[in-house]
């Protein structure tokens, strides 16, 4: 009895064996999904006169569901609103301390996010340091055999010399991160960088210089940088999305477009003073 009860045993690992196996297999080894990154103006309301939160988050709910990943800023003031018709399946957990407004940093995702972290900015100019600010920092599950790193950001605003130099001090602390944490990772980076190519004082450049590329100068300027001559591009936004791949992971950029007209009110005005920025996106697992 002893001895049958052990080979129905064998039997049964060996099954179990061969289904973790046929799973691990059927998972994709390749596949799409759409980013987004929007600043949601989420500051209370009254504060700037060209953001109206109170009216605008409910509209804005809905349609970020649109969307496979999505990385939000200036998420202050009104999350629960913004969250109320957001039906992603997974959602990082709001923050602020008592009184204060948080960094206004949230993702929402179709696949599982792991490992969500947020890191305030060690400089600040200004308004600017009235909150934390900062970057946030996620392992993002695409398939059993994808993951891949995101990095939300919202730097420091402005352009006069002391907010100059605090953003590219945001941009020296976010490489340096990315080099600790995401070293040899697939990466994607989207958010509010308040930086522009062509501003002499921003080292936006400096992330290109680990391995990132920017989906719009992939997809809109050819692969063209362009110069860092102080004159400004109608088509640059400060709202970017970065991509980079590794030896496991291969992401191309399919698409690319700032899908404005799908976020206005019923007369037609912006939901918020920034666009959205979109991509979509194509993974390979390579190995």
């Amino acid at each position: 009895m002893k001895n049958h009860t052990l080979i129905l045993l064998f039997f049964f690992l060996i099954l179990i064996s061969g289904c973790t196996k046929t799973a691990e297999e059927a998972s994709p080894l390749e596949g799409t999904f759409t980013a987004l990154t929007y600043n949601v103006a989420g500051l209370p309301e009254g504060i700037n006169a060209d953001q109206h939160p109170v009216a605008n988050t409910p509209l804005i709910s809905p349609r970020l569901n649109n969307y496979d990943l999505v990385n939000v800023q200036e998420d202050f003031y009104y999350h629960d609103v913004l969250i109320k018709d957001n039906h992603h399946k997974y959602k990082s957990k709001y923050f602020a301390l008592e009184g204060g407004l948080g960094d206004g940093l949230n993702m929402f995702s179709d696949f599982l996010i792991l490992n969500y972290m947020r890191t305030g900015w060690d400089d600040c100019n200004g308004t600017d340091c009235l909150t934390p600010k900062g970057f946030t920092y996620s392992r993002v599950k695409l398939t059993p055999k994808a993951y891949i790193d995101v990095y939300d950001l919202h730097c420091n605003a402005g352009s006069d010399d002391n907010d100059l130099a605090a953003r590219r001090a945001n941009i020296l602390q976010l490489c340096k991160y990315i080099k600790f944490r995401s070293k040899d990772h697939a990466v994607i980076i989207m958010g509010d960088t308040n930086c522009r190519y062509t501003r002499e004082g921003d080292n936006i450049r400096e992330l290109l210089a680990l391995g990132f590329k920017d989906s719009w100068i992939e997809l809109e300027k050819g692969g063209v940088l362009p110069e860092q001559n102080g004159v400004t591009l109608a088509d640059e936004v400060v709202d970017k999305i970065f991509y980079r791949s590794n030896s496991s992971i291969s992401l191309t950029a399919l698409e690319y477009d700032v899908p404005g007209d799908a976020f206005l009110d019923g007369n037609g005005e912006w939901l918020s003073d920034h666009r959205p920025v979109f991509t979509k996106f194509k993974f390979n697992v390579l190995n």
